[in-house]
């Protein structure tokens, strides 16, 4: 588990921020941070030459409060139009996690969880289905069975953003969840919802795709981890992975294949957007691993 820091520990903070690209932004940012008696320990920038956008990500350490702290940051972020967040390093997200019935993502996401390896707390796990209610059980996370019957989705969908509302959900987890969110709910959930499915799409849809896989001799398995929008399965990319496979391979090898490089995939992708360390641009991401 993460060790506590002492009671005399300086507070460290993590600042984030996106606006137009130009003269002087990181001068301005830490120019305030250094006459706040700030030390910067991380600093990491981009600069889209396509977007004409500009990324910056810091930590600091200084002695003050959250507030006080983005009281001296807000005049530089209205000045270069900045949309920025500050938060305290290393703060657990209070985390949602929505599942079906695989649950290789959903119990690599608890055990890192509880092995301190990832910077989540998760509030609840939600199924369309109850089988892994034990498991969550396991892990000492409430769960709700919320099925999504034909003619009550809007209905579910409702009942699920209620529970986020009153857990106070910072970030929703899709752990192979095998439900199409609607448009409504994507946008309520824009930016802090994240999806986890196989790499082969667009080909191979529909039910056992592995088995399609198989079928075609596909050489690589992969993953990808992405935000969730309006469009299947085409939100702005966080992470991917493959693993190679041959001739050999039988449908089961690639399901097993497939299943360690999803949860290790959607572990990342939680983990660097907990840390603060995913930026939006456009339909794109910027990561600062």
């Amino acid at each position: 588990m993460t060790t506590a820091p002492p009671d005399d520990a300086v507070p460290a903070y993590v600042l984030v921020l996106t606006c137009p690209d130009g003269p002087g932004i990181v001068h301005a940012v830490s120019g305030v941070l250094a006459g706040a008696g700030g030390n910067i320990t991380e600093s990491q920038q981009y600069g889209d030459p396509g977007t004409g956008r500009f990324h910056l990500r810091l930590q600091v350490e200084v002695a003050l409060g959250r507030e006080a702290l983005a009281a001296l940051v807000e005049p530089v972020a209205d000045r270069f139009g900045m949309t920025w967040t500050l938060d305290v390093v290393g703060r657990p997200l209070r985390t949602l996690v929505l599942v079906s019935r695989a649950a290789h993502c959903l119990n690599d996401l608890l055990f890192r969880q509880r092995s301190g390896r990832l910077p989540v707390d998760v509030v609840g796990v939600v199924g369309n289905h109850p089988d892994l209610a034990p498991m969550a059980a396991t892990y000492g996370v409430p769960f709700t069975h919320l099925p999504v019957e034909r003619g009550r989705k809007a209905e579910a969908e409702a009942h699920l953003l209620d529970l986020a509302r009153e857990r106070d959900v910072e970030l929703v987890v899709l752990a192979r969840y095998m439900q199409v969110l609607s448009d409504d709910l994507c946008r309520a959930l824009a930016g802090r919802a994240i999806n986890i499915h196989h790499s082969f799409l667009p080909s191979f849809k529909g039910a056992r795709p592995y088995a399609q896989a198989h079928d075609r001799g596909v050489k690589l398995i992969g993953a990808t981890a992405h935000y969730v929008t309006a469009d299947l399965d085409e939100g702005p990319i966080i992470e991917q992975d493959v693993q190679r496979v041959d001739h050999a391979s039988t449908e089961r090898d690639m399901v097993g294949i497939g299943q360690d490089v999803e949860a290790q995939v959607l572990a990342r992708a939680v983990r660097w957007h907990a840390e603060h360390r995913v930026l939006l641009d456009g339909h794109r991401t910027v990561v600062f691993r």
